[in-house]
């Protein structure tokens, strides 16, 4: 990655709100993960304050971007600019690399500009040395690097909050506003997942000098307690049980198992429980765990009736088949130096911000989330995952639960079998924004899709991008889900 002079005068610019930041300067990239592209970045504050000015050093951190030109013919000037913003939190920019693809046809003529959120990627890291290139692990944690990062971060509690959703919303507030000027194309942003919560949180601070703004798998309320990660275990066998319910109305699926899908998969857990060398056949020994993660593949999804099928006839051959589509499916996103999560950020920003289970259920234990997923058929390990927490939190800041007042053009694309951002809690979203009069909102849906549309739904999301940067009204779409053999 190019590594960028410290840039105190450019930090000292962005800490005043009334002045406009200075564009970042891009080289060539010292690495290989997108050929052809530009780096650059911005040295940014540890803290700001609620005003945005830097608390202490004002270039405490770094912020890595990429850019990606634009396919257009030579001494052409791109059509416009997409800011793209990637989900987690923990997730770099490195997600989007291997869906460029599918990003020019859904912005044709764009260049594109991708940060790596504060403590992901190329950008300044929790844990400096054990998620530095360099380590053992490279930037995921590795053996003793887990325990020496999580003691290192609980010695000064204080610094989680240097890597709150706001801090990283002040981050993006900057970039955005350093590349704005005279004679530039539009600017966007796209952003997905945790990435929309981000840039609500961005708008709150203030207006983006943005044309629109798209929000790929829309976050629910963040206060509503159906739906926050707590409660990731009903959301998914939400989901879950609806592909169970597509089966028995479908001829020849019904057909093909000659029984409800729920019965059959009822006889396959009490089998599973009772036969230790079935259960050993299922990836992590879990098989709602496992049917709760086929649910964001379309491929995998569609197999989930004749996988309980052959397990209950003892085969094990439609099991290796999905998971063959599974590895496939992540293996479409890549893998590059930038890619593992941080887990230490997913840890920090899930429980501070979306995890309502210490208000709602105080002193809950592993056993009352047994008792409460008991009756699931289809279930996340996140749950268990936040109860274990480790880190230390920060507090919720006078942003937490609110909307922006206001919001440029804004497009939001939601899958109706999302099994992470419901579609329930999409609509709440946008009815909320609606009902204050924040701006134009409008919202897409793309039936029978599940998480991550820029990924799962490649042609709905270019029909509705295009539509979207022509000025045209949202039209809903459907991807073909036949749960057929």
């Amino acid at each position: 990655m190019t590594v960028l002079p410290r840039l105190p005068l450019l930090a000292t610019l962005l800490a005043a709100a009334s002045l406009h930041a200075e564009p970042m300067y891009f080289t060539p990239c010292s690495d290989t993960a997108v050929p052809g592209s530009l780096c650059s970045g911005l040295n940014v504050p540890g803290s700001y304050d609620a005003q945005g000015r830097a608390v202490g050093e004002p270039d405490a951190m770094h912020v890595f971007v990429r850019k990606i030109a634009a396919d257009v013919p030579a001494g052409k000037p791109a059509k416009g600019t997409l800011w793209l913003v990637a989900g987690g939190p923990g997730e770099s920019g490195a997600s989007f690399y291997s869906l460029l693809p599918t990003l020019r046809r859904g912005f044709p003529g764009f260049e594109f500009l991708i940060p790596d959120h504060r403590g992901t990627g190329h950008s300044s890291r929790l844990c400096k040395v054990e998620e530095s290139e360099r380590s053992p692990g490279g930037r995921a944690l590795a053996g003793a690097e887990w325990g020496s990062c999580f003691a290192g971060i609980n010695l000064m509690p204080e610094y989680a909050g240097q890597f709150s959703i706001t801090m990283a919303a002040r981050d993006l507030q900057a970039l955005i506003a350093g590349e704005q000027g005279k004679n530039k194309p539009p600017m966007y942003v796209y952003s997905v997942s945790y990435g929309t919560q981000l840039v609500l949180r961005t708008l709150q601070l203030g207006p983006l000098p943005v044309k629109g703004v798209i929000l790929d798998s829309l976050v629910p309320p963040q206060t509503d307690a159906r739906w926050d990660l707590s409660q990731r275990s009903h959301v998914v066998n939400t989901v879950g049980m609806q592909v169970l319910a597509r089966c028995d109305a479908d001829a020849a699926c019904h057909a093909a198992l000659g029984e409800p899908a729920t019965t059959l998969y009822r006889r396959v857990l009490d089998k599973a429980q009772a036969d230790p060398a079935l259960l050993a056949k299922i990836p992590g020994k879990n098989l709602k765990h496992f049917l709760g993660g086929m649910l964001d593949v379309p491929a995998a999804r569609a197999r989930i009736p004749y996988l309980l099928q052959e397990l209950d006839q003892g085969k094990d051959g439609e099991l290796a088949s999905v998971r063959a589509t599974l590895t496939q499916a992540a293996a479409g996103l890549g893998s590059y130096p930038q890619s593992p999560l941080s887990i230490p950020l997913v840890n920090i920003i899930s429980n501070s911000e979306n995890n309502l289970q210490a208000s709602l259920r105080p002193g809950w234990a592993a056993t009352d989330i047994d008792r409460d997923e008991a009756d699931l058929l289809f279930t996340s390990p996140l749950p268990r995952i936040l109860l274990g927490g480790g880190l230390p939190t920060y507090p919720r800041d006078a942003y937490f639960g609110a909307l922006p007042a206001k919001v440029p053009p804004t497009l939001v694309l939601q899958g109706t079998l999302d099994p992470k951002t419901p579609y329930a809690g999409a609509q709440a979203q946008v009815q909320a924004l609606t009902q204050n009069k924040a701006g134009m909102v409008a919202l897409s849906t793309v039936h029978n899709a599940p998480h991550f549309l820029l990924w799962t739904a490649p042609a709905c999301f270019e029909q509705a991008s295009t539509r979207f940067i022509a000025g045209k009204p949202a039209q809903d779409c459907t991807l073909q889900f036949p749960p057929t053999s």
